[in-house]
């Protein structure tokens, strides 16, 4: 090791980790892997981690650490709302992180944190604890899909959006698929159409539910 490298630790262990997931997805993340990142032996790794089911403990707890917490003290709609647009712009940098969000079985400090501030922002507005945890399910369920279905598009942002929507609209013949050349037409070949801006609007419906039940 040379003298201007910092020392291995856990946490460089794991930000390696999240480097190499970043740029290549999981299924590039191995001992080896990480490792040759680290230019370290593979062997010295576990000095800091058991094995690679602590390592995506380790990462996943690092994300949860980036998103914004609520707070029980604020209006709960704000609050999630805020925390809610924190989480799709982290696993936006991150969308390898949204397969292990919740299959990890040893939920780090930073994940519980997170975990608690959501349920205690519902439970100091009222919400009972049945109608907490479908809250919680269906925002989750909501930002997560958001950002899967983000990820996948053939462009980001409102780069890109026009050209492939007219290359396909290229192929049909005239009348086919007539309700998707309104909606194309009127709403995605517009100027300045992200499909992003849909997360918003989405977003505000999924709250306007939650907020019924308390009604």
């Amino acid at each position: 090791m040379t003298g201007n490298r910092a020392p291995l630790s856990r946490e460089r262990v794991l930000r390696a980790a999240v480097a190499i997931a970043d740029a290549g997805g999981l299924g590039t993340l191995t001992m080896r892997s990480l490792a040759r990142e680290l230019d370290v032996k593979p062997m010295s790794l576990y000095h800091h981690v058991a094995n690679k089911d602590e390592i995506l403990d380790g990462i996943v707890d690092l994300v949860f650490g980036l998103i914004d917490l609520p707070s029980p003290d604020g209006d709960w709609r704000h609050e999630l709302h805020r925390r809610s647009t924190s989480a799709r712009r982290v696993l936006g940098r991150h969308p390898w992180a949204v397969g292990l969000l919740v299959s990890r079985t040893a939920p780090g400090p930073a994940t519980l944190r997170h975990h608690d501030a959501v349920v205690g922002t519902l439970r100091r507005a009222g919400f009972p604890v049945d109608l907490t945890a479908h809250a919680f399910a269906l925002l989750d369920s909501y930002v997560y899909g958001f950002v899967v279905q983000e990820a996948a598009l053939p462009f980001r942002g409102d780069d890109g959006a026009a050209d492939v929507t007219g290359r396909i609209m290229d192929g049909f013949a005239p009348g086919d698929y007539p309700h998707l050349v309104e909606m194309a037409t009127g709403h995605v070949l517009l100027p300045g159409y992200d499909f992003g801006d849909e997360f918003g609007f989405g977003l505000d419906a999924v709250l306007d539910a939650i907020a019924g039940w308390l009604r």
